[in-house]
């Protein structure tokens, strides 16, 4: 299945029907709910923990019939089946997509495949738990000060280097579950390439009491080596300027042992960085970065944390995971999700798509989303190499609520563009304050924050879906030359998640929901959603050009007109 040519999805019936709606498609939210009392619960589903409400988007049953249809017609399910057993439906890379593998309970209780599956020699289950029990091992010993620097303190402060998914997940994760870090610990993340970024997240920081995780599967990338040895220099020099160490070899191999710790099966390079390869985690090519969060990726998260907490991410990882596998099409949730987005973006023409958490701790999780679906789908080219027949990918945004109503909302309420929405938030707040002055209006003394903020919430999916018509402003005595500039048309599309809190179970449960909703929609679209080629050509060119950067007149010369002007007008800046 996976070698043979994707079906053209454009070719279907169903596919061709949704394209003839689509031609003439008047939406009317005010309406369908008005004529349907039965519309909010036939659209509203449950995943695990996950409370889904579709039905303030722009479908009907007859569309959702027809999505379900393409779906089938594509062999959505199939697809799953075959990437959770392990077939190689990366093609271009010619390797397993086995993320699910990561978060299989250790039990292997009715798991599909069976526990101790083997895929190209490798007992998938076995390797992934020793390498799971390695890592609580050491975060363990961090957290009871059992760890130490070199000097004998206990940490304080894990700084990680990674860039990517080895920054994304675990940055995203371990702001989602600040509530649950272990007092007195605190994690950084360096990422850029940009000086400023090491400089800025080792500033302030005890060296005595900084433990740093280089995290690259090959040891070789760019940005993350070069910040690692930028945290090297950082930490010998403090370690020097203090005398806590002497300026001999010895004295700072054994700082770099005591101070630095791998995520990479280089062993080879991390021996040669300094580290003892006893503690490089690794993990394998079946896990793409952008899905590697629950890998040994997220070992900061699991020291921030502690292992019980981290054992609940991967809990919710595969409740969703379950769900994914077993749900009817009509209930199955990423499968619904993704089939939404396949009909925004294939038949509706939107562009972009905001995702809007009103939970604080998910600060991260849009910029998070932007890489799992602009890394995985943002792709011209279908599996077998033909070009793509649909249009792919959407450019994914977003901000916490409320900071965005104050900022681009506008554009949402009332711009000519559709944008689809998720708004995603929980019931229970890990910090239920009161306002207990009050304003003497708009908030009582005394009022739940939590509650003004989830008004919030509600309010702003009714408006986009229902919008305010000319009439209603007229009602309120509005003036009628502003009366069109007041009137909201509706019929923006919103999707609203509701979890009970933001446990470490839920936001396992959210990542996985996005990666099966990623893997739907690649798969309509006949792409291999694993492959990242796209990101390879500006590093090849970055490296060519660092010589001219630098100050070599030759390979300055060997540009284009564009970028050597810019870089000669660099350098005259520089110098």
């Amino acid at each position: 299945m996976t070698a043979s040519a994707p079906v053209d999805p454009t070719s279907t019936d169903a596919w061709k029907q949704l394209a003839s709606i689509a031609g003439g498609f008047a939406p009317d939210l005010r309406g369908w709910f008005a004529s349907d009392a039965g519309r909010a619960d036939r659209y509203t589903f449950q995943a695990a923990d996950l409370t889904i409400d579709l039905s303030k988007n722009l479908l009907t049953d007859e569309i959702l019939a027809l999505l379900l249809q393409v779906a089938r017609d594509i062999d959505v399910p199939g697809r799953f089946q075959a990437m959770i057993a392990g077939e190689h439906i990366n093609v271009t890379e010619d390797r397993a997509v086995l993320h699910t593998a990561l978060r299989r309970p250790k039990d292997g209780a009715g798991l599909v495949p069976p526990k101790g599956f083997v895929v190209d020699g490798q007992d998938i289950d076995a390797d992934v738990h020793a390498t799971l029990d390695k890592v609580y091992a050491f975060a363990d010993k961090v957290r009871s000060g059992q760890w130490t620097g070199v000097t004998g303190k206990r940490i304080q402060t894990v700084v990680n280097i990674g860039i990517g998914g080895s920054d994304l997940g675990p940055v995203m994760v371990y702001e989602a579950l600040k509530p649950y870090v272990q007092a007195g610990l605190e994690v950084r993340f360096v990422s850029n390439i940009d000086p400023t970024d090491v400089y800025e997240k080792t500033a302030g920081l005890d060296p005595e009491t900084t433990l740093f995780i280089v995290a690259s599967k090959t040891f070789g990338t760019l940005e993350t080596l070069t910040n690692a040895r930028l945290a090297r220099e950082w930490l010998w020099n403090q370690l020097l300027g203090t005398g806590a160490i002497n300026d001999t070899d010895t004295a700072r191999s054994d700082a770099v042992a005591k101070h630095f710790v791998a995520v990479s099966t280089a062993l080879d390079k991390v021996a040669a960085f300094g580290i003892d390869p006893e503690n490089a985690f690794g993990f394998w090519d079946w896990v793409g970065g952008r899905f590697s969060i629950d890998s040994a990726i997220g070992t900061s998260v699991v020291i921030a944390i502690g292992p019980d907490n981290w054992r609940e991410v991967l809990s919710g990882f595969h409740a969703i995971d379950e769900h994914m596998r077993t749900a009817p099409l009509e209930q199955n949730v990423p499968v619904l999700m993704g089939l939404l987005n396949v009909w925004y973006s294939n038949f509706l023409k939107a562009q972009s798509h905001a995702v809007l958490p009103y939970a604080q701790y998910l600060h991260r999780f849009p910029a998070y989303l932007q890489q799992l679906t602009m890394e995985s789908n943002g792709k011209s080219v279908r599996w077998d190499g033909s070009p793509a027949t649909t249009d792919t990918g959407e450019v994914f945004w977003g901000e916490p609520g409320t900071n965005g109503q104050h900022a681009f909302y506008q554009l949402l309420h009332q711009g000519t563009r559709m944008v689809p929405a998720d708004f995603i938030a929980v019931a229970n707040p890990a910090h239920a304050l009161k306002d207990e002055a009050g304003d003497g209006a708009a908030v009582e003394p005394g009022q739940d924050v939590h509650a003004l903020f989830m008004a919030n919430f509600f309010a702003q999916t009714k408006a986009l879906a229902f919008g305010k018509t000319e009439d209603e402003v007229r009602a309120e005595g509005t003036d009628e030359s502003v009366v069109p500039a007041r009137t909201f048309p509706g019929n923006r599309p919103t999707t609203s998640i509701l979890a009970p809190a933001l446990t470490p179970s839920v936001v396992g449960q959210l990542i996985a929901l996005y990666e099966h909703i990623v893997f739907t929609q690649g798969t309509i679209w006949g792409i291999d959603s694993f492959d990242q080629w796209g990101v390879e050509l500006g590093k090849q060119l970055a490296l060519q050009i660092t010589p001219a950067v630098q100050g070599d007149a030759d390979a300055l010369q060997s540009q284009d007109s564009s970028t050597k002007a810019l870089i000669a007008k660099y350098l005259d800046l520089r110098n």
